[in-house]
């Protein structure tokens, strides 16, 4: 049985790359890049559950959309977390086409940065808006994934009371192509 898992796994990331050579546009591949770094800091980290950190989101910027990009998505997940389920961090969908990133403090909700329109969906923390890292104490460092999907729509018809799962559904559903970035974190 653990054969078969890891040869779908390996599968996966064939057909994965190929998918995203194919969604490049001239100018090159779809991109997502931040000033976070690979590690993450006390400025992204959550605010409460036991952590004590600012709760700034991360400055993030894409670049070489696919042709017929009209909306943007983001999200931010920990595969790490100790729920069985991983940690939903940051749910963003309904971003403009013409936009190129969110400045650092973008997911605070009422805070200047988020373009007109985008909605902040509930993450596992239960409401909407940034959730920074808050690993467990001593349970080593956490991969945090933030993602960026570029849509062939700016509208997913959905609102900021949809759930993280329901939200993915939808962004994998209708994904041209997406890009990821890991930083790390622990306490």
């Amino acid at each position: 049985m653990m054969r078969h898992v890891i040869l779908l796994g390996v599968a996966l990331l064939v057909s994965g790359s190929a998918t995203a050579q194919s969604t490049a546009n001239k100018t090159g591949t779809f991109t997502l890049t931040s000033d976070v770094g690979g590690q993450g800091t006390r400025q992204q980290e959550f605010n409460g559950f036991g952590c004590a950190g600012e709760n700034i989101s991360p400055q993030l910027s894409w670049s070489n959309p696919p042709e017929g990009t009209k909306g943007y998505a983001v999200t931010m997940y920990d595969p790490d977390a100790p729920t069985g389920s991983g940690w939903w961090h940051w749910v963003v969908f309904n971003i403009p086409g013409d936009a190129k990133g969110l400045p650092i403090g973008a997911g605070t909700p009422g805070k200047a940065g988020m373009p007109k329109g985008a909605i902040q969906s509930r993450t596992d923390y239960g409401k909407p808006g940034y959730g920074g890292p808050c690993p467990p104490k001593g349970h080593g460092p956490h991969a945090y994934i933030i993602t960026v999907y570029a849509l062939p729509t700016e509208d997913l018809g959905l609102d900021a009371d949809a759930s993280p799962a329901v939200v993915g559904f939808n962004l994998n559903s209708k994904a041209l192509a997406k890009a990821s970035i890991v930083f790390y974190y622990g306490r």
